[in-house]
């Protein structure tokens, strides 16, 4: 019983519970700031993707000197 009463007594592992109760914290927030910044970016590829294609299709029709609005 004297084993049994020290091990309980023990808090060696304590540090490494509050690390992952810690480490779970943070890939919670991770995850939960992901969720609201994505659509914001997504939007933004989008955009960038669009005058990428605007800009290439300018190139190729008026060739790489000219300018398009």
């Amino acid at each position: 019983m004297t084993k049994f009463s020290a091990f309980l007594k023990d808090e060696a592992g304590a540090v490494t519970v509050d690390w992952v109760v810690l480490t779970a914290a943070i890939v919670g927030l991770g995850l939960l700031v992901f969720n609201f910044v994505r659509p914001a970016v997504s939007n933004l590829a989008a955009g960038i993707g669009t005058e990428l294609g605007n800009a290439q299709a300018c190139m190729a029709a008026n060739g790489a000197s000219a300018s398009c609005n």
